[in-house]
Formats: structure tokens, C-alpha cells, sequence
């Protein structure tokens, strides 16, 4: 049964020195998220999520929406959690940090 995975913007970021060099003047951290922005999510972006996030975190979303939190990415190696995932957009200048976990919400894709 796939489950909702809630997503929760930890961190936005930027990246001084690369915006200085790199990035436009007067560039500032991401004008579409928010720390402490909370979304649900299973195998669809959820509305008013950033798409270029959305590319980068949606495998590990998809992952654990089918049951990937009854063990630890990576072999252990990275997260201490069975269940959480913390991943960044790819942003290079100004990358967001944000939290994934699983929850017991059912998808609505299962409930039809």
C-alpha cells in the first residue's frame, strides 16, 4: 500500500561566494520555498512545490511512499533514521534543504 511522504523544507540556502561570481546581482535565497513549508507527496509533485526540487527528490519520495523506511538508505551509511531522507534541490547557487518522511497517510492513488 503506498503512503504519503512528508516533505518539510528544513533550510534555504545561499551559496555567497558562487552567487557573488556566478549569479545574478542581488540574488537571494529561493523566492519559492520556505523553511518550515510542509507538503505531502506520493508519486505526484504536490501543488506549489518547485519543480526542479521536485526532479531531485522524487525517487527518494517514490522510494519511501512503496516502503523503503523498514530500512536505512544506503546500506546505513547516511541517515540514522529508517523512514527520513534529507536531500537539497540541485540549485547550485542556492540550493534547498528539506526533510522527507514517511507517514502513515495512505495515498489516494491506493484509495480507488
Amino acid at each position: 500500500m503506498m503512503k504519503k511522504v512528508k516533505i518539510t523544507i528544513l533550510k534555504t540556502t545561499l551559496d555567497k561566494e558562487l552567487a557573488t561570481e556566478y549569479g545574478i546581482p542581488g540574488l537571494t535565497v529561493c523566492p519559492l520555498m520556505r523553511q518550515g513549508q510542509v507538503f505531502f507527496a506520493d508519486y505526484a509533485k504536490p501543488d506549489g512545490f518547485c519543480d526542479e526540487a521536485w526532479k531531485a527528490i522524487y525517487q527518494y519520495v517514490f522510494a519511501l511512499a512503496h516502503g523503503a523506511e523498514k530500512d536505512l538508505f544506503y546500506y546505513g551509511d547516511w541517515i540514522k533514521t529508517p523512514g527520513v531522507a534529507i536531500c537539497s534541490c540541485n540549485d547550485g547557487l542556492r540550493p534547498v534543504i528539506m526533510k522527507l518522511e514517511t507517514t502513515d497517510l495512505v495515498s489516494v492513488a491506493d484509495e480507488t
